[in-house]
């Protein structure tokens, strides 16, 4: 997994280990969504819950082309202070992560059966590590990438920009272009599909009704967060990151179209992902199966999982 700190992020995380006929080999964060420490502080106390703290956690410290707002970053800031995390130990030195492009070749190198990428963030760490050993592409299954936005206006709103780009392929348009053209097989969960399913207060109701169960109640908390954006005049919070890692877990819900695009890697569209026939090939997620994914999130958030007593300070 790759991804790069924010709410959305976390929670995929968090959804990502109750698959249970998933084997995570790895997680990247990269400090694009998030400001790096506090991000990998949130990543380890997930692992933690889960009792996976063998997972190794990579440290991406490329600095993006175009940066998240500063204040959309510091969210893991306040995720590390919510009742349920604040207390947990953690003895984790951030510093001492191994590079994100290396642990990506070191896990794929070392891989015996293909390998699916699931991307949540932008797609640097894997365009650097292919152009670092381009014969790691050779162990590559498919890329998930939650980003792009084909057929719909962007959320990109920012100077000299028209507003046509999705931020995980703003942040680093350089990368997303070199990406598509790579032609790994690549499946995009982007805008179009990810702005039919907001976060609204029926769904946090339903899951407030579950709270009994850890996770449900942890993912209550997190998603809480989002409300001061519930409504907005020009932005809405969606289950963007979390739509896209459950399509490792029901891709059959998800109607796909093969088409041929590029990245523009300049301004004033600089991020916008556009459907041309001279473009490369890839697979875009054009609509999903509501009802069934909205009722797979409840249902994995009711995983038991088992408590520790020395992940709280120590006793």
């Amino acid at each position: 997994m790759e991804h790069d700190g924010a709410i959305d992020d976390l929670l995929s995380q968090l959804l990502l280990l109750t698959m249970k006929d998933v084997e995570v080999i790895g997680i990247n964060i990269t400090p694009a969504d998030c400001f790096i420490e506090p991000a990998i502080e949130s990543s380890y106390k997930i692992l933690q819950l889960f009792g996976k703290e063998n997972i190794p956690l990579g440290r991406s410290d490329k600095n993006g082309i175009n940066a998240f707002p500063n204040e959309w970053r510091a969210r893991p800031t306040v995720i590390n202070a919510l009742p349920t995390l604040i207390n947990m130990s953690y003895g984790l030195n951030p510093y001492c992560l191994q590079n994100a492009v290396e642990l990506l070749i070191d896990k794929l190198a070392m891989a015996d059966r293909p390998v699916t990428i699931l991307i949540t963030g932008p797609c640097s760490n894997l365009v650097r590590a292919i152009k670092k050993e381009p014969y790691i592409k050779e162990k590559i299954e498919q890329v998930v990438w939650m980003g792009g936005a084909f057929r719909t206006h962007g959320n990109v709103q920012t100077y000299q920009h028209n507003g046509t780009a999705e931020w995980n392929v703003y942040w680093d348009p350089k990368s997303s272009k070199e990406l598509f053209e790579s032609e790994i097989p690549l499946v995009c969960i982007p805008l179009d599909v990810t702005n039919s399913v907001p976060i609204n207060k029926d769904f946090l109701s339903r899951l407030a009704f579950q709270s009994d169960y850890f996770l449900s109640n942890l993912a209550g908390q997190f998603w809480a967060l989002t409300i001061d954006t519930i409504p907005s005049y020009h932005y809405l919070y969606f289950l963007w990151d979390v739509l896209a890692t459950s399509f490792i877990s029901i891709p059959d819900e998800f109607r796909l179209e093969e088409v041929k695009a590029v990245v523009s890697d300049r301004p004033p569209n600089a991020g916008q992902t556009l459907l041309i026939e001279t473009g490369h090939n890839l697979r875009i997620a054009t609509n999903v199966n509501k009802n069934v994914f909205y009722e797979y999130v409840l249902n994995q958030l009711k995983t038991e999982i088992i408590l520790h007593p020395i992940m709280v300070n120590g006793h």
